[in-house]
């Protein structure tokens, strides 16, 4: 039997991308989503001034990206803040920042987003594709994202069950691009729990309502001994100090 779909005029035919692409085209409103991508609510005035325009302009973009419904704005006290809308709306950022063209940056002036964050529960940014290479590099896992026999090994000792990892409906492992590196880093329950022990011993530290994931100095000597040197532009924070160094 041949199914048919039959259309309404109630139906919208087509989602009206062209407003979406004529919001998003500005570069000041792009600069704005890619402030708000590190997950803090900020204010009007604090955009404006990570964006370089006046605070006038800010809210006109701020208009315009609220009628999109791609930022959502709470008011306290005298403040308003303003955070990416949803889920979507990140993942829709991570995936036009993979297609967008790469400006040049030096080794030495890599943002902390750009170094080490969470994708949905994985690590990912330049240290996250780094741990990725260097599984493959120590055969823990094949090119293809399967665990091998000294794989088990090595998470066991690690202190990562496996066991639970595969019975979960979860897929256990598979690749992520990662948006700013344009490389692949671990994906999937086994990524989850890595990261997770990772946090969990102290060796990255989550920036509260922010992906944005910070190497301890106990992080840099343990993953060092995990997997050798640390890839340039990573750095960590000492104990006790607000500078980070590498």
């Amino acid at each position: 039997m041949q199914h048919r779909f039959d259309y309404h005029r109630s139906m919208t035919a087509h989602p009206d991308l062209a407003s979406l692409a004529r919001v998003l085209g500005e570069p000041s409103r792009m600069h704005m989503l890619s402030l708000l991508m590190e997950g803090r609510a900020l204010t009007a005035k604090e955009l404006a001034h990570g964006t370089g325009i006046e605070p006038a302009t800010a809210t006109s973009h701020l208009r315009q990206l609220l009628d999109l419904n791609l930022v959502s704005c709470q008011p306290q006290g005298r403040h308003k803040y303003f955070r990416l809308a949803s889920a979507e709306v990140a993942r829709l950022m991570e995936t036009l920042m993979v297609l967008a063209p790469r400006t040049q940056q030096t080794e030495t002036d890599l943002p902390p987003m750009h170094q080490a964050r969470l994708c949905y529960d994985h690590l990912a940014g330049r240290l996250g594709t780094f741990v990725t290479r260097r599984l493959k590099d120590l055969e823990v896992i094949t090119p293809d994202y399967q665990i091998t026999p000294q794989g088990e090994v090595w998470f066991l000792d690690l202190g990562i069950q496996l066991q639970p990892l595969k019975k979960s409906r979860r897929k256990l492992a598979y690749p992520c691009l990662d948006w700013s590196e344009r490389q692949d880093h671990l994906a999937g329950s086994l990524g989850a729990a890595l990261v997770g022990h990772f946090t969990g011993q102290g060796w990255l530290i989550q920036t509260k309502h922010t992906r944005l994931l910070t190497l301890t100095e106990q992080g840099n000597e343990q993953l060092q001994v995990l997997f050798g040197a640390l890839p340039a532009g990573v750095v960590f924070q000492r104990t006790g100090s607000a500078e980070a160094s590498h």
